[in-house]
């Protein structure tokens, strides 16, 4: 390709709204541009680097026996109704009407697409398992997109949906394709932990997320410093012992804390630590009222809430609600002589608390020498918090490190939960019906491209690894008006295209600085650069990745590329 045949709008300046490296150098390098907030446009180099790492995704997924199709963005608002989802999905549901009044929904997610024509299509155990793929533009209408291609409203997907008869099909499939996702992420080159996840509004169990380490991930990986386990932090359960201290117990008493809410205006006042204090909140789960108490030191982990109770819809209770059910604000709120319609539940810390600090379910008071047990009893105690790092590793080796990461893809175990709803069955060996049991398993492409550009790059823009460069090589005349060097950089350019290397050369009348610049911006694997030489055939080979600059005769040029470039 010639770039002045192409589209390579290349920025001198970081735009503003740009707050990432990734971020920054897509836009710099022309490989996008945003049209609204969210929603952006691959250009031509953005479009070739997403067209390689969806050719990796389907090599590793057609070798794990999945099939690719492709299904409607615009889905029926009865699916999802059949699911349940059309209600607690949430507000990132883009949803529409047509001129018949007829609700549908952008896709988010193809869980009920797929339930529905596999019910339609498939009667009989024979013939499963079956495993489907689409790669297809998703749609989710973030609150507040960012990052760029990290967190946008309209973004590629790599969806697969499995379907089984028996729980051991899905292992094994699940597994193949848990080991199809090691092998995607690593030939895109990431540094990447599979860790242990939360299925989220998908539902269903037994899930792993595919994180990219990065600083600028929005998720937080707890892994363990001498073992290969790792997790969400939503989802480490803590092993942490917890031992009461053998203090004598104290009589319980009120105190006047006038204006001090936190655990730590509470804590400074009354001169208590604040692992002695109970943090207590109200939560609705499904609708039903929920006190949770942690210790004050620790944070509620409402994923591990949810899970306890298998609910649907987990939240805090609203300031003006609290105040109606337990008679005071946020704040003030605590365990004792709470009304029998609201349940306790504690995390495992608090057990272990003897002469703590909670509410008083009163403004502005709390109780000292609080003792579990004794002073409040209806209580069901259960891990609650996020794990801390130095905690137990919950393998039992090690200790729990914090890293950040961007999560690329997720695999979950999905069992009935679409299939019973929406009457996805089949007639097993004994000629009963059976729900199928089913296995989802996504990646964000787009996501991937920007990953990828978030760990391969330096102060002068892009380091594309080989096998998702735009192009292998970017042969660059000096001076397209001088004879030698146009002829040369020409001859070149068909040459190395009739040996199969995909090469990109500057052709434009610009200065050699600006071609330079944007040749390191764009990122290309190798630089071949026609200069004041070329009436004797030689040029200079610069390679990108670590700025090692050779002259070579046009004679050996074919060698010193096959040693440098991999073939990948």
């Amino acid at each position: 390709m010639k770039q002045s045949m192409t589209l390579i709008p290349t920025l001198r300046e970081v735009p503003a709204d740009a707050e990432i490296k990734s971020h920054q150098l897509l836009l710099r390098a022309g490989f996008m541009r945003q049209n609204a907030s969210g929603v952006y446009s691959f250009m031509p180099l953005g479009k070739k680097v997403l067209q390689k790492i969806e050719a990796i995704i389907r090599e590793e997924m057609d070798a794990a026996g999945a099939v690719e199709l492709l299904m409607p963005a615009l889905q029926q608002a009865e699916l999802w109704q059949e699911s349940g989802r059309w209600y607690s999905y949430g507000p990132e549901l883009m949803r529409l009407k047509d001129r018949n009044e007829r609700e549908f929904a952008l896709g988010a997610t193809h869980e009920e697409v797929i339930t529905s024509l596999i019910r339609d299509e498939v009667k009989s155990y024979k013939r499963l398992p079956l495993s489907l793929y689409q790669i297809q533009t998703k749609f989710r209408d973030e609150k507040r997109p960012r990052f760029g291609l990290l967190r946008g409203r309209e973004f590629i997907m790599k969806d697969a949906y499995s379907f089984h008869a028996n729980q051991e099909s899905l292992d094994e499939v699940y597994q193949k394709l848990f080991t199809a996702y090691s092998n995607i992420f690593r030939r895109c080159g990431l540094n990447f932990r599979a860790v242990i996840a939360d299925s989220g509004a998908m539902g269903g169990k037994d899930t792993h997320e595919f994180m990219v380490l990065s600083d600028v991930g929005e998720d937080t990986i707890a892994y363990s410093d001498t073992s290969n386990y790792a997790a969400n932090i939503e989802m480490a359960p803590v092993v942490a012992k917890y031992e009461k201290p053998t203090e004598a117990e104290r009589e319980l008493e009120k105190v006047h804390t006038p204006g001090k809410k936190s655990i730590q205006e509470v804590s400074e006042f009354i001169h208590a630590k604040a692992k002695d204090c109970i943090k207590s909140l109200l939560f609705k789960v499904d609708g039903k009222n929920v006190l949770v108490l942690v210790r004050g030191d620790h944070e509620v982990n409402d994923i591990k809430l949810k899970n306890y109770y298998a609910a649907s819809v987990v939240e805090l209770a609203e300031p003006e609600e609290t105040k109606q059910i337990l008679g005071c604000s946020i704040g003030s709120l605590g365990p004792v002589n709470v009304s029998g319609d609201v349940e306790i539940l504690a995390d495992h810390a608090v057990g272990a608390i003897v002469n703590g600090v909670c509410g008083a379910n009163e403004e502005d008071y709390h109780y000292t020498n609080l003792n579990p047990g004794r002073d409040f009893s209806d209580v069901a105690y259960t891990d609650l918090r996020f794990i801390l790092e130095g905690d137990p590793s919950p393998d039992g080796e090690g200790t729990i490190q914090f890293a950040k990461g961007i999560e690329v893809g997720h695999v979950f175990k999905l069992g009935t939960r679409y299939s019973e709803a929406m009457g996805a069955s089949f007639l097993d060996e004994n000629g009963r019906s059976q729900p199928m049991i089913m296995g989802c398993y996504g990646i964000g492409v787009s996501r991937t491209l920007a990953a990828v550009a978030e760990q391969f790059n330096d102060e002068n823009g892009l380091l594309w690894p080989e096998n998702l460069a735009p192009f292998k090589i970017h042969v660059i005349p000096v001076n397209v008006k001088d004879e030698s060097q146009a002829k040369l950089a020409e001859d070149l350019y068909s040459d190395l295209r009739k040996q199969g290397y995909e090469v990109l050369m500057d052709d434009r009348q610009e200065r050699p600085g600006v071609k330079f610049a944007d040749s390191d911006l764009i990122g290309i694997p190798v630089r071949i650069t026609v200069g004041k030489k070329a009436a004797d055939s030689i040029v200079e080979v610069k390679l990108r990745k670590n700025g090692e600059v050779h002259e070579v005769n046009r004679e050996k040029l074919s060698e010193m590329l096959g040693q440098i470039l991999s073939g990948q």
